[in-house]
């Protein structure tokens, strides 16, 4: 009972149980991370049921050029939640205060920026892209409108962000789910009724991230024995947006690489031709699935050390890391076992295709012992992060991207080629993300182990 009353409230994890402190958190946001990726799988669903796969195309195809939009915003998200949790846990209200009001006017801002520029560009990028001629329009008018609304988007993204560093990760997560209804029964009002195709599916997406937006905002201006906020504390304040900057602009840029990874890779994955392709699609998305506790088992790791960082508790961190690390790769371990027993059932939720089921679940199987890999990666780099350093996850990102990942799917498919197989083995893609995985745990184990992610508190600079 204490555990889920613990839940609704602003969580001090600078006391209590670590292990408790880390539980009570991550439950609600590993709920609310797999809202977010049913919320992105219905879009999917609907125009492609009710429209067809040229829409289905359209929405798939905006994403690189959307994540490349919000880039901006996740940078502004990461700096801030790692400044609230620190401020929080050294109980500097007055940093506080100003860290908030200045992520919010700069998320106005950013987003005005966005807004004003973003119509201009949209056609100019889906061009470059290459868009197929059916997919154009439609990619381009559900882009448009994405861009036009965002900053609903960015608004929830950031102040969720802020009330999980103060450790409400509950509220965010019931937003999430009043924004995930709406967005289905928008879906279907403006795609079935409206006939509004991708269209359709970006208002819906805008109207209720909007919601969740002023739902995320209402309950931060209530929160007055946490912080107190004014019309004065929105002026921003110069040394908090170079914080802000300095902390979340590794994590943008982290993220720029996976994608532009990403887009280099699909083009190897598409010469290996149509079956290939949507193998990787299936099992990208159950991946998407299989990842979320790695994920939010470092969101967790995050907050709870910037607190404690922020307190001077580093006796709580150590045994905090030791146990959300335990905690991770107890998940990971069951999830593998899963993924190994019930791979084919899991391929036969997307695809009837023999071929296509088969290949997928050889595939998984190949990557299953990486999960386990990123559960070390993604804890340990919470905690980097927590503690104000942002840089060395970074770069090593950089290094398994970059520098191993992408080289080593090109080299492992050109040493595999035959007559059988004219472009290389189709497991390339799969085996050098599996060994970057594994590298990524081992250099950031490395990283944490030296330890020089301790001084970088943000919240003891004068």
């Amino acid at each position: 009972m204490q555990f889920i009353k613990k839940m609704f409230g602003v969580q001090d994890m600078t006391v209590g149980k670590p292990l408790h402190n880390l539980a009570a958190f991550a439950v609600p946001l590993l709920i609310g991370n797999l809202a977010q990726q049913m919320y992105n799988t219905v879009d999917s669903i609907v125009v492609g049921q009710y429209v067809g796969d040229s829409a289905l195309a359209a929405v798939g195809t905006s994403g690189p050029v959307l994540n490349l939009l919000l880039l901006l915003f996740m940078g502004i998200s990461t700096g801030a939640g790692i400044l609230v949790s620190q401020y929080f846990g050294a109980h500097k209200e007055k940093e506080l205060e100003k860290t908030i009001g200045t992520c919010l006017t700069l998320t106005l801002i950013a987003g005005l920026i966005i807004m004003a520029v973003g119509p201009f560009i949209v056609e100019p990028l889906m061009t470059l892209l290459d868009t197929p001629p059916d997919v154009y329009d439609m990619a381009v008018d559900y882009l448009m409108i994405i861009v036009v609304g965002i900053v609903g988007t960015a608004y929830y993204n950031i102040v969720s962000g802020i009330l999980r560093g103060l450790g409400d990760s509950f509220s965010p997560l019931v937003f999430l789910i009043v924004a995930c209804v709406l967005n289905i029964v928008l879906d279907l009002v403006f795609v079935i009724e409206f006939e509004m195709a991708a269209a359709g599916v970006a208002l819906a997406t805008v109207v209720a991230q909007a919601i969740s937006a002023v739902l995320c905002i209402l309950r931060l201006l209530r929160m007055k024995d946490t912080v107190r906020l004014s019309m004065r504390s929105l002026i921003p304040d110069k040394r908090m947006t170079a914080r802000i900057i300095r902390l979340g602009l590794p994590s943008g840029l982290t993220q720029a690489i996976f994608s532009m990874a990403a887009i280099v890779v699909q083009a190897l994955t598409n010469s290996f031709g149509t079956n290939v392709i949507a193998c990787a699609i299936v099992v990208m998305r159950v991946d998407g699935f299989a990842m979320m506790p790695n994920f939010t088992f470092g969101m967790a790791m995050t907050t709870f050390v910037g607190q404690n960082v922020g307190a001077g508790r580093m006796d709580r961190v150590k045994e905090g890391v030791r146990e959300g690390v335990r905690m991770s790769l107890i998940i990971a371990v069951i999830l593998v076992g899963a993924i190994l027993l019930f791979g084919v059932n899991l391929m036969r939720m997307f695809t009837q295709t023999e071929e296509v089921v088969n290949l997928g679940v050889h595939m998984m199987r190949i990557l299953a012992v990486g999960y386990i890999a990123m559960a070390v990666t993604q804890s340990l780099s919470g905690v980097m992060r927590g503690a104000g350093d942002t840089i060395t996850p970074m770069w090593i990102s950089l290094i398994t991207t970059i520098i191993i990942r992408v080289p080593l799917a090109y080299g492992i498919a050109f040493l595999t080629r035959s007559e059988a197989l004219p472009n290389g083995s189709p497991d390339s893609i799969f085996i050098s993300l599996l060994i970057s995985w594994v590298m990524g745990a081992v250099l950031t184990t490395i990283a944490y182990r030296r330890g020089k992610w301790r001084g970088k508190s943000v919240a003891a600079e004068k």
